[in-house]
């Protein structure tokens, strides 16, 4: 059956001499696995735009229920990037975000909600023009709602000394019996981040290390939830990047 859809490029491997297997979170039928033939050769260096990480396509393809591997007829940009291939910060943010998508999406079937903030998450970082250092703790604190473990958030004011408890995923006033739990000050910075839209971005006031702070615990709390959630090899990069 032919269909059309929406599609974000999440991860792409070399497949023979001149195509790929691309991983593409797409509107209509969830995570797919699609073969794009002839990607690889002088001919068709153009292509190769539309599998860079994060890219927001419109595909024509074959699909087949429970078929491991699908066929793409034609590929295109819905919506050509203005700045995150050419803006080095932005970039490394964008091969990041991938691959946390990469580690937590496997669900092959529609989810409506997960794909408009996927696709309207990666257009902000693409359009934002300042203040989008930040904007990778913003999206994994906004992203674990879509997850399923996204922190109960109390009300709260700067008097108030909580601790973020990684295992529950929760702000707690005393402190947990076990180790996975965050204390003041990194605390209240991450009770923050998970307060604040996109829109308000620029409202966070965070240093090199607080950034790189954030991020672990950030990880932690994947980790802690999601299986298999270790070893990204985009970490370093955006950490000497944003440093």
């Amino acid at each position: 059956m032919l269909h059309t859809t929406k599609g974000i490029v999440i991860h792409h491997f070399k497949y023979g001499e001149k195509s790929v297997i691309a991983k593409i979170y797409t509107q209509k039928y969830g995570l797919q696995s699609y073969i794009l033939n002839g990607v690889r050769n002088q001919k068709s260096k153009n292509k190769a735009i539309y599998i860079q990480p994060l890219s927001l396509v419109e595909i024509n393809a074959f699909y087949k229920e429970k078929n491991g591997l699908q066929q793409i007829k034609n590929i295109q940009l819905d919506i050509p990037f203005n700045s995150i291939p050419f803006n080095i910060n932005k970039s490394s943010i964008a091969f990041f975000i991938a691959e946390i998508l990469y580690k937590s999406i496997k669900e092959e079937e529609s989810n409506s909600k997960l794909f408009d903030f996927l696709y309207n998450a990666i257009q902000i970082l693409d359009l934002k023009e300042s203040h989008f250092n930040n904007f990778h703790l913003l999206f994994m604190a906004h992203f674990s709602k879509y997850l399923g473990f996204y922190p109960q958030m109390p009300n709260t004011n700067n008097n108030v000394v909580f601790y973020f408890d990684l295992q529950e995923g929760s702000f707690m006033n005393l402190q947990p019996y076990h180790q996975a739990f965050i204390a003041l000050p990194l605390s209240s910075l991450i009770y923050h981040v998970f307060g604040t839209s996109f829109d308000a971005m620029e409202t966070l006031v965070i240093d090199t290390k607080q950034r790189r702070l954030l991020l672990n615990s950030l990880l932690d709390y994947y980790s802690l939830h999601l299986s298999n959630f270790d070893n990204l090899k985009t970490l370093d990069i955006l950490e000497e990047v944003l440093s």
